[in-house]
Order: structure tokens, then C-alpha cells, then sequence
């Protein structure tokens, strides 16, 4: 930790995050921030972000401390905006208010910031620092950021498989490899993400929802299927209230379109054979999708792994063998040497009822 921050700041800093997790699954498409207001190592002020729309961090924060806020040190897990968007700029809100320090995690990777709230800052004569708790900060806003920089979503891909790496029988029944508590998990995970993306095979297969079924959810992600010939029913469950449904196909049907539209689909063409998984990225991108959790087969999961599209794997393990005749959990290209082997790093691992759930992130 740089020598400029004290226990204190480090403190702050970990509240404002708290405060920021507060708004995980309600905040799409904006970041997720908190924003905490001290004067003299006491807390007198604190805002998270609750929705687009909604004050931002620092405006709740500042709000809450009033009159204390002059002379105080602001604590705000992403830098303050600068410009006018669906609310006045943060940076014009703390300079009004007089604090005389402000500290961020990161610098906003949004064009339309990129160090201008900083520099906002600074030239009112206020004292700002950043880089405090940066490696937990671009955690909490790993879809935001990537969207920012990259240009596309954060893709997490789910899975569940038995002891022996199997995902359902040979005859395809799966249902249930995992237990209630870990399907309760995938849930919370649904409810973060701003989309959830499947295929074709999924939907004849399955017919899932891929909703969020909590009680109290805020909102619903966008449901997404890759659908080159466009062969979704009508009457499929994807596209049944509540949320919304993007269906991407190849072709130029417009019979099929209206049918599917008519049901309450939206419908997108990308020019190619099937759709391309970073063309379709990068349209979720457009359409200010942060994350994606992917729940299909074994051939569009494999397919985003096999493109370096997965930056993330949430793994679900059930203490049960199905037999080396069962489905395998990926279809990968055929490899002749261990080193061509794609490596992940274990970040996380956890007990989930009588399953296991790993966090793996390519090596």
C-alpha cells in the first residue's frame, strides 16, 4: 500500500466498497460505487449508488454529511463524473460542498471522464489522491470496466458437472446435477449479471427461463440465445415475461421475425454463417451490457473458452459419478501436447449445500 495512505484511509475505503456491493445487482448499466465522507477520522457521511437514474454516490454522501462535509475527506470507489448525464456531475457537487480531499480506487475508464473529474478537482484547489484498494475496486466493476476498455462484456461462464467432469447422462437427463442451495446461488449470480446468453441447443433442449427468481429482484438481465436459423417456439419460455429477449440470427427470414417478435422478441441479423461470438459481444457492448453469464452446452460454452472469450468460469461440482458414457462438460478441439492445455488459476472456492463451487479465471 502507497506510504501516502493511513489505516484510516484504507478503513473508508473498505466502507465505501461495502456500500458499493449494496448496489451488485441493481445498478446495470452504470458502475457500482460508494462513497464515504469523514472529517478527523470520523465517518459523518455516506451514499452508494442505487440505480441508473438515481443520485450518484457522492451526491447521497454529501446529502447525508450537510454542513460537516466542508473541510472533510471524500472516499468514492470510482472517480467522481464530470459531466452531465442523467444527473449533475459529482465533481461539481464536491466542489460546491467545499471538501477539501477526495480519494478514488480507480480512475473512471469512461471517455467521457478519463481523469477529467480528477482534473476538476484539482484545479478548485482540492487535494486528490487515487490507487487506494484498486485490485478490490475493479473486482466489484469487472463488467463496467471491461466494457469501458475492451469494448465488450465481462463473460462468466456457468457450469455444473459431476466428480468425473460429466454434465448430464448419455441420454441427456441432467436435472438435478447440483442441489437446491447451489441452483439458489446461480440465482444471485443471474440477478448480477446484466445479461444471460444461451444457445439454440439449450432452448430446444431445455427450454429455460433464465430469469431471476428471487424474491425482491430489482430488475431482470436481458436474456440473450444464439439462433442461427431462428428455431426458437414461439411459445418458448426465453421469451415469456418478466425481462426481455434478443434473439441473434444468420438469417433473413422475415415470416420467422415477425412470429418470434410478435411473441416479444427482439430479433438482430449479424452478417455471418452463425453468429460470431465477438460480433455479439461486441453489440452487447452497444447496448450497454456489463456482464454476461453464459448458461449453455457444452458446444457454446466450449466455443467461448476455445475463442479466449471466458474470462471467467463458475464451476459447480456435485459429489456424484455419471460414468465416462455421459456428456462431457465442454467440447474442445482435440489437443496432441499437455502445454497446448488452456490453464485457469483457482480464484475462489466455496461450499454450497453438498456441492462445491470453484471460481477459475484463465492462467
Amino acid at each position: 500500500m502507497p506510504a501516502q495512505f493511513n489505516a484510516f484511509d484504507r478503513l473508508a475505503m473498505a466502507r465505501a466498497l461495502e456500500l458499493a456491493e449494496q448496489g451488485l445487482a441493481s445498478t446495470h448499466p452504470n458502475p457500482r460505487v460508494g462513497c464515504v465522507i469523514a472529517r478527523d477520522e470520523r465517518i459523518v457521511g455516506e451514499g452508494w449508488h442505487e440505480r441508473a437514474g438515481a443520485a450518484h454516490a457522492e451526491v447521497m454522501a454529501l446529502a447525508a454529511a450537510g454542513a460537516a462535509a466542508a473541510g472533510a475527506s471524500v472516499y468514492v470507489t470510482l472517480e467522481p463524473c464530470s459531466y452531465f448525464g442523467r444527473t449533475p456531475p459529482c465533481a461539481d457537487a464536491l466542489i460546491e460542498a467545499r471538501v477539501a480531499r477526495v480519494v478514488f480506487a480507480i480512475e473512471d475508464p469512461n471517455p467521457r471522464v478519463g481523469g477529467a473529474g480528477a482534473l476538476r478537482l484539482r484545479q478548485a484547489g482540492i487535494a486528490v489522491q487515487s490507487g487506494l484498494l484498486t485490485r478490490e475496486a475493479e473486482e466489484l466493476n469487472a463488467g463496467y470496466l471491461s466494457r469501458m476498455r475492451r469494448r465488450r462484456p465481462w463473460v462468466r461462464i456457468k457450469l455444473a458437472m459431476s466428480l468425473d467432469g460429466r454434465t448430464a447422462l448419455a441420454n441427456g437427463r441432467s436435472r438435478w446435477i447440483t442441489g437446491e442451495a447451489a441452483r439458489i446461488d446461480v440465482q444471485q449470480w443471474r440477478a448480477r449479471s446484466s445479461a444471460v446468453l444461451t444457445g439454440i441447443g439449450t432452448i430446444l433442449a431445455d427450454d429455460p427461463r433464465l430469469d431471476v427468481r428471487l424474491d425482491g429482484a430489482q430488475r431482470q438481465p436481458l436474456r440473450v440465445a444464439l439462433d442461427s436459423h431462428l428455431r426458437t417456439p414461439p411459445a418458448a419460455r426465453i421469451l415469456a415475461p418478466p425481462g426481455e429477449a434478443l434473439l441473434f440470427t444468420s438469417i433473413d427470414d422475415a415470416a420467422r421475425r415477425s412470429v418470434l417478435e410478435r411473441h416479444g422478441a427482439k430479433v438482430e441479423r449479424l452478417a455471418a454463417p452463425r453468429p460470431e461470438l465477438g460480433a455479439v459481444l461486441a453489440r452487447l457492448a452497444e447496448l450497454e451490457i456489463n456482464e454476461v453469464l453464459v448458461e449453455a452446452g457444452p458446444t457454446l460454452a466450449g466455443a467461448f473458452v476455445q475463442a479466449g472469450y471466458a474470462d471467467e468460469l463458475l464451476l459447480y461440482v456435485a459429489p456424484m459419478l455419471l460414468g465416462p458414457q455421459a456428456r462431457p462438460l465442454l467440447q474442445l478441439v482435440e489437443l496432441t501436447e499437455l502445454a497446448q492445455a488452456r490453464r485457469f488459476t483457482l480464484s475462489d472456492m466455496c461450499t454450497i449445500g453438498a456441492d462445491v463451487r470453484l471460481r477459475l479465471r484463465p492462467a
